[in-house]
């Protein structure tokens, strides 16, 4: 998955960091609170923060508290890139206009990931190093069931004079009917305000047995498709080596360089979800996130056909964690 302005400059900043032991990117739950019911959805798991507590049991912040509390997270770690979800982050959409600016000002590149249930504010276009992503559980009809209020009317209208990234997470359910991820492509390809579209694929916890989670022919049947769709798709951005990490993902998280390379943070600001973003015990070797194959594809990449990349990577994680303890030693 490629992040907004990502250049040669920002992956040597942030190949430095890991060398001297810290994390270069960040994801912050900003609220616990959302108006959807999303079936599947992992933040509202019972184990997603460890199983002693769920997201909606943590304490979180609004007005001033939540814009000094959050900035003083970010200048404390000093991250490249930063995540903001939920919860549904459009629920402090007053905090995030103070926010946001101050993360541009940092030269901080920004994905906000929002249902688009209440409308997404027009001065936010002119924000630098801002992707707004809209997660979109497949057609009308299917979305709408699961994923109300934040129906199609609301998002078609809330994101008018945006350019979004729209983002699908496909399930059994879509997976098994034929031609409908190329129905849903087609919808958001002519949608005027749809820049880029991404799919990831349902990641379930160990052991669970639900309605969303895929099986393995369900997996090679939808990458099999997406590499037959991403051609005609020009917003489609779902390259060949990406697919490839996705049909044969990191099996654990010490092998993942998103989980890696991202400090996860709950709704109070101080509580970290491991092992990555989804917590609790993800199946890895049925990750389906982008994020993760997005830099498991390059971490893959052979210098001069012989070295990958990722041996590189975890020479570094290994050197930065060596700096970090004789730091604190």
């Amino acid at each position: 998955m490629t992040r907004p302005g990502i250049g040669p400059r920002e992956v040597m900043q942030a190949w430095g960091r890991i060398l001297a032991g810290d994390r270069p990117n960040l994801s912050i739950e900003i609220t616990k609170e959302c108006p959807l019911r999303c079936p599947g959805c992992y933040a509202y798991g019972d184990e997603h923060l460890g199983g002693d507590v769920t997201l909606r049991g943590l304490s979180d912040y609004k007005g001033d508290e939540l814009v000094s509390r959050f900035m003083a997270l970010i200048d404390r770690h000093r991250p490249l890139h930063v995540s903001i979800v939920g919860g549904e982050p459009l629920v402090r959409y007053r905090e995030l206009g103070q926010i946001l600016p101050q993360l541009a000002d940092r030269g901080i590149h920004t994905q906000l990931v929002t249902s688009a249930v209440r409308p997404i504010p027009q001065e936010w276009t002119g924000i630098p190093r801002l992707q707004v992503v809209v997660s979109i559980d497949g057609l009308p009809p299917e979305h709408d069931e699961r994923r109300r209020p934040a129906t199609y009317d609301r998002i078609l209208k809330h994101i008018a004079g945006h350019q979004i990234t729209v983002h699908c997470t496909v399930t059994r359910q879509q997976a098994r009917r034929e031609g409908y991820l190329e129905e849903f492509l087609r919808l958001w390809q002519d949608n005027p305000h749809t820049r880029l579209i991404w799919l990831s694929l349902y990641t379930p916890q160990k052991g669970e047995i639900s309605a969303e989670r895929l099986v393995s022919a369900d997996r090679t049947r939808v990458i099999a498709e997406i590499r037959r769709l991403t051609p005609t798709f020009s917003k489609l951005q779902m390259p060949d080596p990406v697919l490839g990490a996705l049909a044969r993902p990191p099996q654990t998280p010490e092998e993942c360089v998103f989980a890696q390379t991202t400090e996860c943070f709950s709704s109070d600001l101080e509580r970290r979800i491991t092992p990555c973003q989804f917590g609790g015990n993800p199946d890895c070797s049925n990750c389906g996130c982008l994020a993760s194959a997005g830099l498991e594809a390059v971490g893959r990449h052979k210098l001069k056909g012989t070295i990958e990349l990722g041996q590189i990577f975890q020479a570094s994680l290994r050197v930065g964690r060596a700096v970090k303890r004789l730091r604190a030693s």
